[in-house]
Parts: C-alpha cells; sequence; structure tokens
C-alpha cells in the first residue's frame, strides 16, 4: 500500500494502474473511519482493480465556529483500517499542498446547496465541492463511492460531475448504523453516554415517520410536527436545525407526501451537530 502526501505520487501510481487497464475506485474522506467508511471502501474493492482513498480534513468547508479544529484525527488506526481492507493508495496532503497561500478559485453549486444544510452552514458546499474537484484532478477516478448520510452532499457531486463533464461515475452507498439504528458519524465520538442515548431520537423520528407515511399520512406538515414532537419527548435539551420532508432530486420541500420522498433532519445533541435521513415511500 502507497501512502503519499504528494499530488506528483498520486497521479504517477493511478497512471500506471490506468495502463495496466485497471479501474481506479476512489473514496474521498476526513479520516476518524467507521464502518460506513469502510463499507464504502468494500465497494470499492469489489468493483475496482485500484482502490484509493483520501484523508483531508478539509479546512475551507468548516465555518467560523465549527469543531475543524477539535475534529477527531487518527491517522495511524486508519491506515491500519485500510490496509485490512487491501486499499492500494493513501493520499494523506497536507494543507499547504492542497491550497496555495495565493488559492482563488472556489467551485460552487448554486441550485441544490440552498436547501437543508446549505441554510444553516453558509459557504459548506461551496468548500466540499471545491476540495472534491481538486480530488477528482489528481486522483482521476473512473468510480467515486459516497454514503446516504451525506445525502445532500452525494447530490450536490452528482451534480457538479454532470455539470463540469467530470469522465467518472460516483456512486451513492446506504447508510450504516449502529445496532440501535444510530447512524455512524466521526461526530458519534463527541457524545457522552448520556447524549449517545439522547442521540437517537434522529433514527427514532425517521422511523415514526416512515411508519406516518406508509399509514397514508401525505401532509407533510403532519409528519414533520409528530417527528418534532418526539425528539422533545425522547431528548428535550436537544436543539433541531431543521427537519424537513423533500423531493429527492430537488432537496425542495414538499407540501404533499406523493411517491417518493426524503426525510431529512440535523440536531444538535450537546454541541454535536448530527445528520440523518430516510427515503420515504
Amino acid at each position: 500500500m502507497i501512502v503519499s502526501r504528494s499530488i506528483n505520487t498520486i497521479r504517477t501510481a493511478a497512471g500506471k494502474a490506468r495502463k495496466k487497464s485497471k479501474r481506479i475506485g476512489f473514496v474521498p474522506t476526513m479520516g476518524a473511519l467507521h464502518k460506513g467508511h469502510l463499507s464504502l471502501v468494500k465497494a470499492a474493492r469489489k468493483e475496482c482493480g485500484f482502490v484509493t482513498v483520501s484523508i483531508f480534513v478539509n479546512p475551507i468547508q468548516f465555518g467560523p465556529r465549527e469543531d475543524f479544529r477539535s475534529y477527531p484525527r487518527n491517522f495511524k488506526k486508519d491506515e491500519m483500517l485500510l490496509e485490512a481492507e487491501g486499499v492500494d493508495l493513501i493520499f494523506y496532503p497536507s494543507i499547504s499542498g492542497m491550497y496555495d497561500r495565493d488559492f482563488s478559485v472556489y467551485v460552487e453549486e448554486i441550485s441544490l446547496s440552498r436547501y437543508l444544510c446549505g441554510k444553516s452552514r453558509p459557504g459548506h458546499f461551496r468548500g466540499v465541492c471545491t476540495v472534491v474537484a481538486k480530488l477528482f484532478n489528481i486522483v482521476q477516478p473512473d468510480i467515486a463511492y459516497f454514503g446516504q448520510k451525506d445525502y445532500q452532499q452525494a447530490q450536490i457531486i452528482k451534480r457538479m460531475v454532470k455539470d463540469l463533464n467530470f469522465s467518472l461515475k460516483v456512486k451513492v452507498m446506504p447508510i450504516v448504523r449502529e445496532k440501535d439504528g444510530l447512524a455512524m458519524s466521526s461526530r458519534n465520538k463527541y457524545l457522552s453516554i448520556k447524549e449517545r442515548k439522547d442521540a437517537l431520537c434522529l433514527y427514532n423520528s425517521l422511523m415514526l415517520a416512515s411508519k406516518m407515511v406508509k399509514g397514508g399520512i401525505c401532509s407533510s406538515a403532519t409528519v414533520v410536527a409528530n417527528m418534532k414532537k418526539l425528539i422533545r419527548n425522547q431528548a428535550p435539551y436537544a436543539r433541531i436545525d431543521y427537519i424537513n420532508i423533500v423531493n429527492p432530486g430537488t432537496l425542495e420541500e414538499v407540501k404533499k407526501i406523493k411517491g417518493k420522498v426524503l426525510a431529512a433532519l440535523a440536531v444538535y445533541i450537546g454541541k454535536t451537530r448530527l445528520i440523518d435521513n430516510m427515503l420515504l415511500r
């Protein structure tokens, strides 16, 4: 397994694999890896002859009062996990290696990013698109793998790939959950024992929404009101950022639930902001 901070090394290694007609699979991450990340790596390993993973905590996607400095980092553990999965190449760049001091070009999606997390985290998706575009240019993968937990991010990346004519396919893989339903996230490490229990309110509210929709309730307002009530009952100190029922393609809110919709929410448990979502029919 090659581990490098050098863009030239990454390009050379990927280029050699491409000359051997190997399909290149790519999993971009910020490290602090868990089973959710590893499910993406497993999918890439199954479908591709050469698997690359990037580990980079991207400063330009964090707001001024967000957790960039405290975001969990454990490269040695991540390296061991990826080696066990048969990864061929780890790209572990420095901030200065990715962004020159006079860096001034950004990539911004202006439609899908208006909703959900885009409302409460201004500039976040501009940072995501910029770093992912750079990583795609460096690695030049055939397939890039993202998780459904970050549903909005995945849809924005798919739009960027389409609109900017990137020559690759984006695959979105299912959410990986703990046994009790909590979506796996690197930020779960921030939670105390009490907060970890309270955090189940996100999944429980989505399950309630699913039950209501299957039961024939088609008013988004009614579903959202009941989700909020459940969260307040199960985790009185939780702070709801948003709960929305949206069109899964455009991310626009829908008033009437018809066909497939996405229930998405962001909730602060203590100081930790957690997100989750579920496709409903």
